[in-house]
């Protein structure tokens, strides 16, 4: 890709880090955290929308937007990524790029608090440049008020002074396109969210789209692997293509060191082991929260505050980083008296639920928009 290039902005300094929050780091399982590799983890990733696996109908809608635009020689609509961690959303972002054949410039809504430092970025971008704004629902909202008009009118207006003999400038932008990813687009404004031509929500992907990712993994990793062991991982990936890739490094590295090298279907099963990640892709953390509730508390409900404590961990841990998966796949529910596990909980641990228990209805919100647990 001639004339590819890249230039990465990184915020100093991450709001969330010093809160006491969970390390998303310490989970294997864990979509958001930072790779243990992260030169690996760009190199597998697909640099053309037809090397793209999964996601159809987005990969084919972005397609179609991307050739009308190449066809009229314009900037296509400003793009709006959404999705949980690990889906692709950052590999569509750097392919957006290249099917244009534009430079493509990265940063991240922490980097930008002030609207000043979104102007510096906005006003140094050449004719058709892909900017790519991650996790764009945490820009401060000063600078989400200048995005409006860059993004509507390609114009900016840079304030000179200050107080009553303040100007401000206009100042116009070739034009260009913003490619924006959440993991919360229900964070955005509504301005910012109608500015945006296209939005794609990314879903979690089938086994055997994980396969076919862990296959082209595996062949550029230069990592000899069985087609069952490939299956095996890709049953435990909790449909993430960014937890597929780390787990087969994982099983290649025990391979590696206890196996003959060749990821087969005995060194997944014992790798995984070794990781505490389980055949439904549960680790510590959520087998934990299940076995607190079940053992501990009969199955529920419990509260939220009671059940971290349970478990040795944060409230927020709880509530945002084994929660949601566990809801997902049906071994949890939230109630408005607490937490509750369900029979596949139980099933799950090996336990039988206590007879004549009925798990309610999930209902996650009360009517007048607050939260239960």
């Amino acid at each position: 890709m001639s004339g590819f290039s890249s230039e990465i902005r990184v915020a100093d300094e991450d709001p969330r880090e010093g809160d006491g929050s969970y390390d998303a780091t310490a989970r294997i399982v864990d979509a958001g955290g930072i790779d243990d590799d992260g030169t690996v983890e760009a190199a597998l990733r697909p640099r053309r929308l037809s090397e793209f696996p999964g996601q159809p109908k987005v990969r084919d809608q972005l397609g179609l937007v991307l050739e009308a635009a190449r066809r009229r020689g314009a900037p296509p609509d400003h793009v709006l990524l959404s999705g949980p961690p690990g889906l692709g959303k950052t590999t569509l972002a750097m392919i957006v790029a290249a099917e244009l054949e534009q430079p493509i410039r990265v940063t991240s809504g922490p980097a930008i608090q002030h609207a000043g430092d979104l102007a510096s970025i906005l006003s140094s971008l050449v004719e058709g440049e892909v900017l790519f704004l991650d996790e764009i629902h945490r820009m401060s909202r000063p600078a989400e008020e200048m995005l409006y008009l860059a993004m509507e009118d390609f114009r900016v207006d840079v304030v000179v002074g200050k107080g009553p003999g303040a100007t401000a400038i206009p100042l116009t932008l070739p034009p260009f396109t913003v490619v924006g990813a959440t993991t919360r687009a229900g964070l955005l404004p509504a301005p910012l969210r109608d500015r945006f031509g296209f939005t794609g929500h990314l879903d979690f992907y089938e086994v055997a789209d994980l396969e076919r990712i862990l296959q082209r993994s595996a062949r550029l990793l230069s990592v000899p692997a069985e087609e069952d062991a490939l299956a095996e991982i890709a049953l435990r990936s909790r449909g993430t293509p960014r937890i597929a890739n780390r787990l087969l490094r994982r099983v290649r590295d025990w391979a590696q060191v206890h196996g003959s090298g060749e990821v087969d279907l005995a060194a997944a099963r014992a790798a995984l082991s070794l990781f505490d990640v389980d055949d439904a892709g549960l680790d510590r953390l959520d087998r934990a929260v299940l076995e607190a509730i079940c053992r501990r508390f009969g199955g529920g409900p419990v509260g939220l505050s009671t059940l971290a404590v349970a478990v040795g961990e944060e409230t927020d841990t709880v509530e945002t980083v084994a929660e949601p998966y566990l809801v997902r796949q049906g071994y949890l529910v939230r109630s408005p008296r607490g937490r509750i596990a369900t029979p596949l909980a139980w099933e799950h641990l090996g336990l039988t639920p206590p007879a004549g228990e009925q798990t309610p209805l999930p209902l996650a919100e009360r009517s007048d928009g607050g939260r239960f647990g």
